[in-house]
């Protein structure tokens, strides 16, 4: 694995197969000019290549006013049938998670006024994405074995890794002692 951009989304290009298709998709339905003023990223596991059939397109944004993130969202994206908004608040942050389906791939996007650069997804990504260049294909495959097994990436990275306690802050932690971003 090379060192991947994944702030510029045009790394999809090059990528796999699946990768080159959600790359089409994204083009096609302006999903990421759309979403521009907030910073948008692809995160999650297509982007790392650990995408199982149920993986989601997960997109982390960042907006200074969650009403008018919820605006664009539904002005852009209303027309598909199954849009759903919802907000959250995660771990004292308020949040909207909006959830639609385009061409074969469901999306999810994760609105919070944290910098995309700071949020977990994002961080996770990275930190998952460093372990998988250092640990290799077999490591890979495990991690890709146990979510067809139903177990949820992080999860899935802090089992092999044997972390103890939250494994989404476990991993978090992880990447301070072990590994460098």
């Amino acid at each position: 694995m090379s060192d991947i951009n994944f702030r510029e989304w045009s790394y999809l290009r090059e990528g796999t197969a699946v990768q080159q298709r959600i790359y089409q998709v994204l083009t096609q339905y302006h999903i990421m000019q759309s979403l521009e003023e907030f910073d948008p990223v692809l995160v999650g596991t297509f982007p790392i290549d650990i995408a199982i059939e149920s993986s989601d397109l997960e997109i982390a944004c960042c907006y200074s006013n969650q009403e008018d993130f919820i605006h664009v969202v539904t002005e852009a994206f209303g027309p598909l049938n199954d849009l759903v908004i919802t907000k959250i608040d995660i771990a004292n942050h308020p949040t909207v998670v909006v959830n639609f389906t385009v061409e074969e791939f469901p999306v999810e996007l994760f609105g919070q006024s944290i910098a995309v650069n700071y949020q977990n997804g994002y961080q996770h990504m990275l930190i998952e994405y460093n372990i998988l260049k250092a640990k290799g294909e077999e490591f890979k495959q495990e991690v890709i074995k146990l979510k067809k097994a139903g177990i949820k990436t992080e999860p899935a990275f802090a089992q092999l890794l044997g972390l103890n306690g939250n494994p989404y802050n476990s991993l978090l932690q992880y990447k301070d002692v072990q590994v460098k971003l």
